[in-house]
């Protein structure tokens, strides 16, 4: 409330300058015609950190509180150190947990990842578990072992109601032990990545795996031993996939109400059955809308005024307060039962949607998505999708108006380092990325990190790649047309590999490919028949409902602009279904297309 504040007397003394004040110092909205001036906000502030911090030129008082920090502070030097062997930049917390228990927030979270030796008698799957803790703790480590043949395993053993002993490990000495990898840490939690892998077998297998120690913060802070346990198929056969997309609520619905994730019992119900080898997310695997709602952007929400909104400052206040919404928001939803089980139960794969950061982001306009509340909101959404969803360290600093060097891209494409935001943090700094992903050449528009698309391989037969719809998007682009061509390339080339083993291609993308046109709506809501309806909605708050909160447009529009068969997506659309045609025939593939976002299970 008081970067609202600030900011409402900032919006105060601008628009009671007077002309000629304008012509002597310049307008940070906009100048006159004649003058130079700043034509937006990220503009005006990075012009403006030179004479506030600087000692040069007029210093805008009101201009200066918009910042929360000192800029300087974010430029300072930052340490490169080591954790555990794992190389990384920030000196982390400097704590140490008393206890000898692991303090867990959330988790196991499991992922699958990829297949390797897939084309020889002796494929390898691999796979990572996710455990948040608080920080200071010691590496968690667990344990791995093969129970035997599905078909022979009961669903109690499944369900990890095996023997244990009195500190919770397995009796039996066969079990395969894999460390943890520090991904992130900061005083409040620390993410820890345990890589696994495992043979496949001759036959479809039940594992089990256990992290010893375990004491959740959450609740009455229980001690949970209990064992999880996930099937991997034969050698020779394919997986059995699930798909789900848009797992959540929209905001200010009452969750309660729908008795929270529902749905996801009758999942379990059938991994009882017939258990399931991957559990394919595709996009708006948690619902961040909130955030506008009865979060840390209601006050920017308010402003009646999409200029002004437009123009809000993301000082670091603002990014501290949005990262800690997104995170708790993760915790919370991947807390929630029944849809925790099936996370430590069933390997997921995931790719994000506009839920995943904010309704509709990507598809507004231009010079809205431009606006640094946008980019902020897209960098703390992406940096939580990073760890909770992919199990990879996030990027070392996310945007924000305080420290100049974020509000540019790094030549490697990522967001550059931002001492205030490292400090007291350690972020663990890859070697290389997992063979699974195909990385974009260039950052997005609007989230300042290169998309990151994946290809793997589900068993035997099917091969699956799933693209990054969202990193990249525009209101008038899905991806890039080098991202398709380097996505194209590897798919193909994979294929080619498995020397007529692949009979399948699936293809995940985050909206459908095929559906209704409504390109007569499309005409509609352009037409100047809605400037009325927008005037007296400005004027006397009619049909509030009718446009949203961003950018004043129709609140319809983005959903329609969000899909291949949106007018200014139809050629894109054209040319990958192409692609896909000329794949399936060089190499003799089925491709089936998988699409989320509305609402709707067809065949």
């Amino acid at each position: 409330m008081a970067s609202a504040r600030r900011f409402a007397d900032q919006l105060s003394h601008q628009e009671n300058e007077t002309t000629e004040q304008r012509r002597t110092y310049g307008s940070h909205w906009g100048a006159e015609p004649d003058q130079q001036g700043h034509q937006t906000a990220i503009g005006a502030t990075a012009a403006t950190l030179g004479d506030q911090f600087g000692g040069g030129g007029n210093q805008d008082p009101a201009l200066s509180q918009n910042h929360s920090v000192d800029p300087r502070e974010t430029q300072r030097p930052v340490q490169y150190t080591e954790h555990g062997g794992v190389a990384g930049v920030g000196s982390g917390p400097q704590v140490r947990a008393a206890s000898q228990d692991l303090e867990v927030m959330c988790g196991p979270l499991l992922n699958y990842r990829r297949m390797s030796e897939e084309h020889t008698n002796s494929p390898i799957w691999h796979g990572s578990v996710l455990v948040v803790t608080t920080p200071g703790q010691q590496e968690p480590e667990l344990q791995l072992r093969c129970l035997g043949p599905t078909n022979t395993v009961s669903y109690n053993e499944r369900r990890g109601e095996s023997a244990l002993d009195g500190y919770g490990r397995s009796s039996e000495a066969s079990a395969s032990t894999f460390c943890g990898i520090l991904l992130y840490e900061d005083p409040r939690k620390a993410f820890w990545r345990i890589e696994i892998e495992l043979p496949f077998q001759e036959h479809e297998a039940s594992w089990v795996y256990h992290i010893p120690r375990l004491r959740y913060m959450t609740g009455s802070g229980e001690h949970r031993d209990r064992e999880n346990t996930f099937v991997v198929p034969a050698k020779t056969q394919s997986m059995r996939i699930m798909f789900h997309s848009c797992n959540g609520f929209s905001a200010g619905t009452d969750v309660d109400a729908w008795s929270g994730p529902a749905l996801w019992n009758d999942v379990i119900r059938m991994q009882k059955e017939k258990p399931m080898h991957v559990m394919i997310g595709g996009g708006d695997q948690i619902y961040n809308d909130g955030v506008r709602v009865d979060g840390p952007l209601k006050p920017w929400t308010e402003i009646g005024n999409p200029q002004k909104r437009r123009a809000y400052p993301f000082n670091e206040e603002m990014r501290a307060q949005c990262d800690e919404y997104y995170f708790q928001n993760y915790v919370k939803w991947y807390n929630a039962e029944p849809f925790a089980s099936a996370n430590g139960q069933i390997p997921q794969l995931n790719i994000w949607d506009d839920h995943d950061i904010i309704d509709g982001f990507g598809s507004y306009t231009d010079h809205f998505m431009r606006c640094p509340v946008f980019r902020g909101i897209g960098g703390v959404a992406h940096k939580y999708y990073s760890l909770f969803q992919h199990h990879i360290p996030p990027p070392k600093s996310t945007f924000t108006t305080d420290a100049p060097a974020t509000m540019n891209v790094s030549p490697d494409g990522s967001t550059p380092v931002d001492a205030v935001q490292l400090k007291d943090t350690f972020v663990m700094t890859p070697k290389s990325d997992d063979p699974s992903y195909i990385i974009g050449l260039k950052p997005g528009p609007y989230v300042a990190e290169r998309s990151r698309s994946i290809y793997c391989q589900l068993g035997a037969r099917i091969a699956f790649v799933g693209i990054d719809a969202r990193t990249e998007r525009t209101r008038h682009q899905i991806n890039y047309p080098e991202t398709y061509d380097k996505i194209f390339h590897h798919v193909s080339s994979q294929i080619r590999a498995s020397n007529g083993a692949i009979k399948h291609l699936i293809l995940l993308l985050g909206v459908p490919i095929a559906y209704p046109r409504l390109q007569w709506l499309e005409n509609i809501l352009h037409s100047p028949i809605i400037g009325p309806i927008r005037f007296l909605n400005k004027r006397f708050g009619l049909a509030g409902g009718f446009f949203n909160h961003f950018d004043g447009s129709v609140d319809l529009l983005d959903d329609l602009d969000d899909h291949y068969t949106a007018r200014q997506h139809k050629k894109e659309r054209r040319d990958l279904v192409q692609r896909l045609q000329n794949l399936a025939r060089e190499h003799s593939v089925r491709v089936s297309i998988l699409g989320g976002d509305v609402h709707l299970a067809a065949l």
